[in-house]
């Protein structure tokens, strides 16, 4: 009620104006003053009844807690931070990340500590990035450096995937027919284009042996990632493979990107498969 009472009594502040106005002959000119004017006298009106403004735009996330113990930081993209459920998960995983590695860092210093040699301050990073923002999906992607004092460090990826339509969080997998069925469908591009790359990293074909690092992979045991060009529709999958996965740590990790074409929108769900390119 006294929100109603306020809007009233805007509005009888400001009706002396706009009747006065209303009798003044008007010319061209004063359009765009008189547009100006109103607009200025609706906020107005607005904010005596207490209609809230506009939420700001959502910006991109950043932290940061460099210690002697840990080096940590934690980052997540505007369009992520604008869906509040999505801000809890990152959030609280984040806390539970740093929490882990200032444990692990804390029982590492002590035990140096007491052996008498030297503490290498451990880190974790993680980024999040977008991968494909549609209007059907948010595909995210993340990296995360994981250091505990040893010889390296390590590189782990993830994957996150937000059905706006459903205003839930959903995953890769759950968009196809079936596990199988697109396995069937992507492999031989996959395999094809891994062992280009592997090629081009070790400077030779690669041939077919014992060695693991020779043979083709399972995809789905890897990272699979929607992507998009242009934000209108998923026109991609890209398979981001860890290091040791499909190669020595020394060639580092492996992005197979593969766009879709009639095999893999075959492997798709018919209810999702509008949100794909067609090939």
């Amino acid at each position: 009620m006294r929100s109603g009472r306020l809007a009233f009594a805007a509005f009888a502040l400001l009706l002396p104006g706009l009747m006065l106005g209303a009798c003044v002959p008007r010319d061209p000119a004063g359009n765009a003053a008189d547009a100006t004017n109103n607009a200025a006298a609706a906020n107005f009106a607005d904010r005596m009844a207490g209609t809230p403004p506009p939420a700001p735009p959502a910006k991109a996330f950043k932290a940061e807690d460099n210690s002697p113990l840990l080096e940590f930081s934690y980052a997540y993209p505007a369009q992520a931070a604008a869906v509040p459920a999505l801000v809890a998960k990152f959030g609280a995983g984040m806390k539970a990340a740093k929490d882990d590695a200032m444990k692990m860092a804390r029982e590492d210093s002590r035990s140096a500590k007491e052996s008498g040699y030297p503490f290498r301050a451990h880190s974790l990073e993680t980024e999040w990035s977008v991968a494909a923002d549609t209007p059907r999906f948010l595909s995210l992607r993340s990296q995360t450096y994981v250091y505990t004092g040893g010889a390296h460090g390590m590189t782990g990826y993830d994957t996150l995937l937000w059905d706006k339509t459903r205003g839930r969080e959903s995953s890769t997998k759950a968009l196809m027919t079936s596990p199988a069925a697109f396995a069937a469908a992507i492999h031989d591009r996959f395999c094809k284009e891994l062992d280009r790359q592997r090629a081009e990293k070790r400077g030779e074909p690669v041939v077919p042996g014992d060695d693991e690092f020779t043979q083709c992979i399972d995809p789905m045991e890897q990272v699979l990632v929607p992507t998009s060009k242009d934000g209108t529709l998923i026109d991609g999958v890209t398979v981001v493979i860890g290091p040791y996965s499909a190669g020595p740590y020394a060639e580092g990790s492996y992005e197979v990107a593969l766009p879709v074409d009639a095999a893999m929108l075959k492997a798709i769900r018919t209810d999702y498969r509008d949100a794909f390119a067609q090939p």
